[in-house]
């Protein structure tokens, strides 16, 4: 019986997708740029049902991101499988460029990583031939000058993967299909009966945004360009529909001999995409040895029919999610964390650049303190913040914030002398939640000694939406902050002893989008703690934290 995959197949802020099929197993990546962990690796035997299985680079040996922009750090990563050994290439553009990373099993750990001397340029992809040798293929500036922006060339060379050196020939292949293209990028080789395919990106990843295609008998070229390219677009159907920025695909094919694709899109509200790009799926025929996109309908589509047996990670005992016990949320999911019970926090935690991990403690029966630091989301620093993927137009998070042990910790355990009855008036700690799209766009929910503050965040300047005094609460009890958004406006408040108070109501958050804020990146939310001095001992206890889409 057939099953539909829902598109996006990964909601939220899930770009540049790569996928391979090994077997009946098929294990995606996406980019993650300067949050830490880097990578995620999903896993699915049907495409519909997926579970996250660990992180490619997980350790700051592996993904130095000091000093790097939201948008700079690991762009386009490619997942590959040859020979029982898994590879991931990918570029650090902040620290080292482009490299590889090997694993035996898709859950790691995964090597350090080996970089590529005279591998310049970005989006790398590896390709294995039928006698054995591995191809490197990129994109770089053109090698003659650029025209103008994005005039840059794909380029393929041999790799040997027992020294990591380009050896041999480096050839440019080809720029593009379109005349005067820009940004030819993302490409991926690959060979299926006599003819080799460079699968790319062209025209920027944004409302341009395209899949092309070109075909040679032999590898170094002459490449031919399909006269049909683009083969999948969304930029022809106007502003206000609702799937854009279409591209960034790459081939698999199922072991019923199946082809599919994953993409990238974006989905915005009147204009304004606050989740970033997120991973789609459709279905790959084959006509005159060309790829044809979702024949007889030439765009995305709300469903997809796949062909596979069901099967449900929960109830494999083989898989991930029932090896380890639930550790990692559903991709997609609501979700409830009680950190009072938490070992570990799971997979789909993302911190900002490279995080100290002393700052985040989980204690059984008691909950997560995070150490607050001076460094502030406005920095491109490590701030004490960490958080989950925004995956839905509308939803409502809450955080359990424990003040009265919060209060003590900022007063550094003191005998309380500095400490007004409300708690530490001279303490300079603030904790709270955050919608993050990067440094210098984002919307807080702070609790310091004193209020309850909603600052929105703007092109790096912050304005105060909203405050109310911080509540003098019964023993025992928390104080539950809530961010509660309904497409491009938000309510952020917080709940205590039966109240329920709004501190600010109908925000504007449309410049917590791509479109106003730039970059590469979806929104984030989560829990942060910061303090204005740095010799101060504060740290703040979080309860609990639930994520649950409001659709």
């Amino acid at each position: 019986m057939a099953q539909y995959a829902k598109n996006p197949i990964m909601p939220g802020f899930y770009p540049d997708p790569s996928v391979c099929a090994v077997g009946k197993d098929y294990y995606l990546v996406n980019s993650t740029f300067a949050y830490f962990p880097g990578l995620p690796v999903l896993h699915s035997k049907d495409l519909v049902h997926w579970e996250q299985i660990g992180n490619v680079m997980d350790r700051a040996s592996q993904l130095p991101l000091a000093g790097a922009g939201h948008s700079q750090g690991l762009f386009a990563p490619t997942i590959r499988w040859h020979k029982g050994t898994f590879y991931v290439i990918c570029t650090n553009v902040s620290h080292g460029g482009n490299y590889v990373v090997t694993a035996e099993n898709p859950e790691g750990p995964w090597s350090e990583p080996h970089y590529l001397e005279g591998a310049d340029g970005i989006d790398p992809s590896l390709f294995f031939d039928d006698d054995g040798k591995c191809y490197y293929i990129g994109t770089h500036p053109n090698p003659e000058g650029c025209r103008y922006d994005g005039d840059w060339y794909i380029w393929i060379q041999e790799l040997d993967i027992n020294t990591w050196k380009l050896v041999g020939e480096h050839k440019n292949v080809w720029n593009g299909a379109l005349r005067g293209v820009h940004w030819p990028e993302g490409p991926h080789l690959y060979k299926k009966e006599d003819y080799y395919y460079i699968l790319h990106a062209e025209g920027g990843t944004g409302p341009e945004h395209a899949v092309s295609v070109c075909r040679s008998k032999d590898i170094w070229g002459p490449y031919e360009n399909n006269f049909c390219n683009p083969i999948l677009t969304h930029r022809h159907l106007g502003q206000a529909y609702p799937v854009k920025y279409v591209g960034h695909g790459d081939l698999f094919q199922t072991p019923a001999g199946e082809w599919c694709m994953t993409m990238l899109a974006v989905r915005p509200l009147e204009g304004y995409t606050t989740m970033g790009r997120e991973t789609f799926l459709a279905k790959v025929t084959w006509e005159n040895d060309w790829p044809v996109v979702n024949a007889g309908v030439g765009r995305l589509t709300d469903q997809v029919e796949i062909n596979l047996p069901k099967w449900l990670p929960c109830q494999d005992p083989d898989s991930h999610t029932s090896r380890s016990r639930g550790r990692n949320a559903v991709p997609g999911s609501d979700r409830s964390y009680d950190f009072a019970q938490m070992n570990t926090l799971g997979d789909e935690f993302l911190y900002l650049r490279n995080p100290e991990s002393s700052h985040y403690n989980l204690e059984t029966g008691k909950g997560l303190y995070l150490t607050a630091t001076s460094a502030t989301l406005k920095e491109q620093k490590s701030p004490t913040y960490v958080g989950i993927r925004q995956q839905h137009h509308a939803f409502r998070m809450e955080a359990a914030l424990e003040m009265e042990q919060s209060r003590d910790a900022c007063c550094n355990k003191g005998d309380g002398s500095d400490c007004s009855a409300k708690g530490g008036a001279n303490c300079n700690c603030h904790a709270g939640l955050a919608l993050l799209q990067s440094n210098a766009y984002h919307l807080r929910l702070e609790v310091n000694q004193r209020e309850v503050q909603a600052i929105l965040c703007q092109n790096g300047q912050d304005t105060i939406a909203g405050s109310v005094p911080l509540p003098a609460l019964q023993p025992g009890n928390s104080l539950r902050l809530y961010l509660q958004v309904d497409g491009l406006r938000a309510t952020a408040g917080y709940t205590a002893d039966c109240l329920d108070v709004p501190v600010a109501e109908n925000l504007d958050i449309r410049s917590l989008s791509t479109e106003v804020a730039g970059g590469f990146v979806g929104c984030t939310a989560g829990i942060y703690a910061v303090t204005g001095k740095e010799t101060e001992d504060c740290r703040v206890l979080f309860t609990g934290l639930s994520y649950k889409s409001s659709l």
